[in-house]
């Protein structure tokens, strides 16, 4: 009986605890599974609630081939007031294996490129990735893209 409650309790927490709900996912597909550094992905969406906190992602599909632990990227990103760039390096492996989600020989990330969750302003933003690794181009890579979560208390 004891179990049951405990059991209760966790449901109830779980579910009443902080979610996000997806706003925005898109990402571009490779079709010949290179991603070469002259192909800049660009996304578009608009952001109508300004009270809420986003989290923003990279998505990144490769197969199990990929040679490296990591992702160089130039992400530009163009807001409803500004344009402004920066590089970043995302950790896909390591010595243990990848830190996606593998199905066989795929494996899917989502990592997070920013630290806490951000205020973003209301309008229309675009969001453009170009891989930035010496090997060019980039072999085994199925999808680049962003994710953009509304997160809700």
């Amino acid at each position: 009986m004891k179990h049951r409650y405990f059991f209760i309790v966790m449901v109830v927490l779980i579910m009443t605890a902080c979610t996000t709900l997806n706003v925005f996912e898109k990402s571009i597909p490779f079709p010949s599974h290179t991603w070469s550094s002259t192909d800049t992905p660009s996304f578009h969406f608009n952001i109508t609630d300004t009270n809420a906190f986003y989290n923003l992602y990279v998505v990144f599909r490769h197969e199990d081939g990929y040679r490296y632990k990591n992702i160089w990227l130039h992400i530009t990103v163009h807001d409803p007031d500004s344009t402004y760039s920066f590089n970043r390096e995302f950790t896909l492996a390591n010595n243990m294996g990848w830190l996606g989600t593998a199905l066989d020989d795929i494996v899917d990330h989502r990592v997070a490129f920013n630290a806490l969750p951000a205020k973003l302003k209301k309008g229309q933003y675009t969001f453009t990735l170009q891989q930035l690794m010496r090997e060019d181009p980039l072999q085994h890579v199925l999808n680049a893209g962003i994710r953009i979560e509304k997160v809700t208390p």
